[in-house]
Parts: C-alpha cells; structure tokens; sequence
C-alpha cells in the first residue's frame, strides 16, 4: 500500500514539475518575442526623435501618396519653386500655366512636416489631466505649425510661377486633428499665410479632385483635335454628296436608255405581228447563217422567176 502511494506521488510530482517546466519555457520563449518587440519599439523611437529622419518618413508617406493617386508627369520631387532661390520644396504639383503652348507649368508646392515632440507633450498632460499643461502645450504646436507654414509661404510661393497658396501636410490624424482642434489656427493660417493645413485624409481627397481636373483639361485639349477631324469629315462628306449627285445622274440616264430601249422593242413587237415566227430549230439556224432545205427550194423559185438578182 505504501508503494502504491509513494509511486502515486513520485507521478503526479513529476508531471507538477514538467508542467511547471513547460510553462517556465514559455515564459522564457516570451520575454524573448518581448524583448525583440521592445528593441523595434526603441528602433521606432529613434527614428521618430531624431528631426531628419521624422521628416524623411513624413515625405516618404507623402511620395507614396502622390505615386499612388498622381502619375509621375503630374508632380517632381525637391523643386526649387523660386526662380532665384535655392529652397526645395518636398514635392510640388505640376498645374497647367496661362500659356500652355510654351510647356510651362505653375507649380504648387507641399512641405511635409512632424511637430512630434509637441504633440506628444499635449497627449502627456491630457493623460496625466493636467489641464495648464495640456494648454501650454497646445500654444506651443500652434506656434510650431504658424512657423512652419510662415516657411512655406516665404520660401516656396512665388506666384506666377507656383500659385499663390501652399500645402503644409502632416502626417498622422491625430496630429491633424489636433490642429484642428486649435479655434481658428487653420483659418488664419490659409487668410494670412496661403498655407492650407492637410492630414493623410484630407490630402488624399485633394489630390484625387486635382486628378479629376487634369483628366477634363485633357478632354477639353482632345475636343479641339475631334472638333477639327470632324471638319475634315465635313468636307469630305460634301465631295461625297456631289459624287452621290453625279451616280444619280448617271443612273437616271441609264434609267431613260433602258426606257427608250423598251420602247423601241413594244414598236418592234407591234410591227412583227403579222410576221409568222419559225420554229425555234429552225430559227436558230438561220440566224447563224444556215439555210434550211425547204428554204433553198423556194429560194431558188424565186431566183428562176427573177426575184432575187445577184445569184
């Protein structure tokens, strides 16, 4: 009975211990995936806190946007928007000018720009509730945004070559949505500034409108080219019509030639009535210049009793 039980609790130590052994490993195997997941973790935030490389990725977000509604004629990549500046914008759209015959193109210049460390600073305070932060530092992205857009209009708009207004893109939502929030900062921006404010949303709505309107400027190019084929067909459907006329006349003649004939043939047929029709044997022998017997009998009556002189 002792070695029953003793054998009882030697088993179910052992599978207690294998168990626990089991879940130790997943444990370990877990801190592992952790632990990798926190070094991607830290790898993002590296290149989120470093200015360069946040504004390389919002221009990136930006470039596959613009690749994915535009194509690559319809907008150039670090233009140098003023004709004697040396400031490239991140990207600017290629719009038609007022002179289209000479090829020139009026730019439209986007910047792409992350104020993180101010964002994240209103997303702190709300966290913690602390409302003076959260306002303080509310009033500091809306400087950094004012600022930022202040660069746009003074480094990229240059009408007549770029128009008179500049996009300032932002790449997150919530980013956009808290500029947003701001009473009246995206309003004075556009009024005093010709800077529009656009998140990923917005952007893209605005550059499929844009697309829209190349795709009707280059009907509206294309209508002038059928308008002029369609004057080519005109005139020679007129040449068509005047042949048509010449056909007519030709067939009305045929028609009156084929009535005269007609005609000719009921005279011929009224005037052939008392004459007796041959046999059709022997008519086609004489029309192929074959006597028939009888015929050279009679014939030769006729040429004893004088007839027919000559023979």
């Amino acid at each position: 009975m002792d070695e029953k039980l003793q054998s009882t609790l030697d088993k179910r130590l052992g599978e207690s211990f294998k168990q626990v052994s089991d879940r130790l490993e997943q444990v370990h195997t877990g801190l592992g995936e952790m632990k990798t997941l926190a070094n991607g973790v830290g790898d993002l935030k590296k290149v989120l806190t470093n200015v360069k490389t946040r504004g390389t990725w919002g221009e990136m977000q930006l470039g596959i946007l613009l690749e994915q509604i535009l194509t690559s004629e319809q907008y150039a990549k670090n233009v140098c928007t003023k004709p004697s500046g040396r400031e490239a914008v991140d990207f600017a759209l290629k719009l038609p000018g007022p002179d289209e015959q000479d090829g020139k193109s009026v730019w439209l210049p986007i910047n792409a720009k992350f104020p993180k460390e101010d964002y994240e600073r209103i997303v702190d305070a709300s966290e913690r509730g602390d409302v003076l932060a959260v306002e303080q530092a509310a009033k500091d992205l809306e400087n950094r945004v004012r600022s930022q857009a202040r660069d746009i209009r003074d480094k990229y708009i240059a009408p007549p070559h770029t128009t008179d207004f500049g996009l300032l893109y932002l790449p997150t939502e919530g980013l956009y949505a808290e500029v947003l929030r701001r009473p009246g900062l995206v309003d004075s921006i556009q009024r005093d500034m010709r800077v529009i404010v656009c998140g990923p949303t917005t952007i893209a709505a605005l550059l499929n409108s844009l697309q829209m309107g190349f795709r009707t400027l280059a009907i509206q190019k294309r209508s002038s080219e059928v308008w002029k084929v369609l004057g080519a067909v005109k005139t020679d459907f007129g040449k068509f019509g005047d042949l048509l006329e010449k056909v007519k006349r030709k067939l009305d003649e045929t028609s009156n030639t084929i009535d005269e004939a007609a005609n000719r043939s009921r005279q011929l047929e009224r005037k052939l009535k008392k004459v007796e029709a041959l046999p059709a044997p022997e008519a086609a022998m004489v029309l192929a210049g074959v006597q028939a017997p009888d015929a050279d009998t009679e014939l030769s009556g006729e040429v004893t009793q004088g007839e027919m002189p000559g023979i």
